[in-house]
C-alpha cells in the first residue's frame, strides 16, 4: 500500500496515501484494534455538524477568516450529506472522551477543505485540523454535543415516526372492532367481558405514553455542552461562542439546540441521556407486553385461545408442515430484550464519571443508537407484517363468551357476592351453564337471569 508520512508531537506516522484522515486517526487505528465496527454514522455526521457550526460562530466572532470558514463549512456539509463516511474507521472502543473520533473529524474536514482550496492533503495547510477546524472546542464538549445531536436526529427521523406509525395502525384496527365482544382475562384466567377495541386501544395508549415520555426528555437533550471546552470553564473560547455555536447547530439541524446552563455537569455526566435510555427501556417493556399478548391471543390454531388470526408470512417449522408461528411478535420481544440490555450498559457507563469528566462517552451513544435503530426497524416491521394483517375470529370469541362463568359478576349487585360464587362453583363442578345453576339454586328466575346477565351491558359503570 502506498503511504504518506505525517508528523505530530509524537513523531512520524505512516498514513495510507489516499486516505483523508491524518496522523492522530492513524495512531488510534494502530493502537485500538478492537472489534470490527466503526463509530455509528449518525455520530460522525453530528461531529461534522458541530464543526460546521463552530466555523460559522468563529467567523462571526472574527477568529476565522471568511475563506477558511467557508472551506470548513463546505467540507463538513459533505460529511453531513453522507459522503466520505468510509474515512471514519475509528472504533467506539477508544479513548472514553471520544477524542480519537473528534480528531478523525478534524483531520478529514481539514484535508477536504485543503483539497477543495487546491492544496495537497496531509500538509495541514491552509486549514489546520486543530487550529482551525477544532477552534474554540475541546473533545470533551464536542463529543457530548455530537452525542446529543445524533440522538435527537435519529429519534426524530426514525424512532418517533415508527412509534406514530404503529400507534395509528392499532387505532385503525381498534375502530374496526369497536363493537366486537370478547372475554377479558386476568391471571391467565377468565375475567369479565370487554370489546376487542378496548384490548387493542390499550396497546396503542401504552405506545402513545412512551412517545410522550421520549418527546418530553428531548427537552433536556436539546441542551448542549458546546462551549465548555475541557472541563466546563470555557477556556480558549471567546465570550458568546456557546450561544452562537448552538444557534448555528439549531439552524443546520432544524432542532432547538441551546447551551446547557451547567457545562461542568454536562461534561462530567450524561444524566439526560440516561433518562432517554430509561425511556427506551420503558418502551421495551411495552413491546414485550404487546408481544406476549399477541402470542397468547393467537395461540393454537386448534388447541390454544385461537382468538386472533395472524398473517401467515412464512412456514414456521422445518419438521411440522403447515405450522405458522408468531414470528413478528418474537422479533419484537427479542429487540425489547436487547434494548433492556443496552440500557444496563448505558446506566453502568454513565455512573462511571469521575470528577470533571465521564470517560465512557462512546459506549453510551453506541448503545443508545443501537436501541433506536432496532426499535425503529422492528416497530415498522411489526406494523407492516403483523398488525395490518391480523384479525379476530368472531365465532370463536362468541363461543368463549357463551361458555364463560365470569359473567356471573353482573349478578353481584342483585344477589350478592356469596350467592354468585356458589352459582359459578356449581356450574363449573357440574359442567352446567350459569343460567341452569342459578335456576337449580333458586336464586333467580330465567327472566331475571336474562335481564341482568347481558355481556354487552357489562362494559362500563352502571348509572346511579
Amino acid at each position: 500500500m502506498k503511504m504518506r508520512e505525517e508528523k505530530d508531537v509524537f513523531g512520524r506516522v505512516l498514513v495510507p496515501y489516499d486516505r483523508l484522515w491524518g496522523s492522530q486517526t492513524q495512531r488510534c487505528l494502530n493502537k485500538f484494534k478492537i472489534g470490527a465496527e466503526a463509530l455509528p454514522a449518525p455520530v460522525v455526521k453530528a461531529l461534522a455538524t458541530v464543526k460546521k457550526a463552530a466555523a460559522r460562530a468563529n467567523n462571526r466572532l472574527g477568529l476565522l477568516t471568511d475563506d477558511l470558514a467557508e472551506a470548513i463549512d463546505e467540507a463538513a456539509q459533505s460529511i453531513i450529506d453522507g459522503q466520505y463516511l468510509n474515512e471514519f474507521p475509528v472504533p467506539p472502543w477508544q479513548t472514553g472522551s471520544g477524542t480519537h473520533s473528534n480528531m478523525n473529524a478534524n483531520e478529514v474536514i481539514a484535508n477536504l477543505a485543503n483539497r477543495n482550496l487546491g492544496h495537497p492533503i496531509g500538509l495541514k495547510y491552509p486549514v489546520h485540523p486543530n487550529d482551525h477546524v477544532n477552534l474554540s472546542q475541546s473533545s470533551n464538549d464536542t463529543f457530548p454535543s455530537a452525542m446529543h445531536i445524533a440522538f435527537v436526529t435519529e429519534t426524530h427521523q426514525k424512532l418517533l415516526p415508527a412509534l406514530t406509525g404503529l400507534s395509528k395502525s392499532l387505532r385503525t384496527k381498534q375502530k374496526q372492532y369497536e363493537n366486537t365482544l370478547k372475554l377479558g382475562r386476568t391471571h391467565f384466567q377468565d375475567a369479565v367481558p370487554m370489546v376487542v377495541a378496548q384490548e387493542i386501544g390499550a396497546w396503542a395508549s401504552q405506545l402513545e405514553f412512551s412517545h410522550h415520555r421520549i418527546e418530553n426528555t428531548l427537552k433536556a437533550i436539546y441542551q448542549l455542552a458546546q462551549g465548555g471546552t475541557a472541563i466546563g470553564t470555557g477556556l480558549n473560547t471567546p465570550y458568546g461562542f456557546d450561544r452562537l455555536v448552538c444557534e448555528a447547530i439549531a439552524e443546520i439541524t432544524g432542532f432547538p439546540f441551546i447551551p446547557v446552563e451547567d457545562k461542568f455537569a454536562a461534561i462530567a455526566a450524561h444524566d439526560a441521556l440516561v433518562c432517554a435510555s430509561g425511556d427506551l427501556n420503558q418502551l421495551a417493556t411495552v413491546m414485550l407486553k404487546l408481544s406476549n399478548d399477541i402470542k397468547i391471543l393467537s395461540s393454537g390454531p386448534r388447541a390454544g385461545l385461537a382468538e386472533m388470526i395472524l398473517p401467515a408470512n412464512e412456514p414456521g417449522s422445518s419438521i411440522m408442515p403447515g405450522k405458522v408461528n408468531p414470528t413478528q411478535a418474537e422479533a419484537l420481544a427479542m429487540v425489547a430484550c436487547q434494548v433492556m440490555g443496552n440500557h444496563q450498559v448505558v446506566s453502568i457507563a454513565a455512573s462511571q464519571g469521575q470528577l470533571q469528566l465521564n470517560a465512557f462517552k462512546p459506549v453510551i451513544i453506541l448503545n443508545l443508537l443501537r436501541s433506536i435503530e432496532l426499535i425503529s426497524d422492528v416497530l415498522a416491521s411489526f406494523k407492516e407484517n403483523c398488525v395490518e394483517g391480523l384479525s379476530y375470529d368472531e365465532e370463536r370469541l362468541t363461543a368463549l363468551m357463551d361458555n364463560t362463568l365470569m359473567v356471573v359478576t353482573a349478578l353481584t349487585p342483585v344477589i350478592g357476592y356469596d350467592k354468585c360464587a356458589e352459582i359459578a362453583q356449581k356450574a363449573h363442578q357440574e359442567r352446567k351453564t350459569l343460567k341452569q345453576a342459578a335456576l337449580d339454586l333458586d336464586y333467580l328466575t330465567a327472566v331475571e337471569f336474562d335481564k341482568y346477565v347481558q355481556p354487552n351491558l357489562m362494559l362500563k359503570p352502571f348509572p346511579v
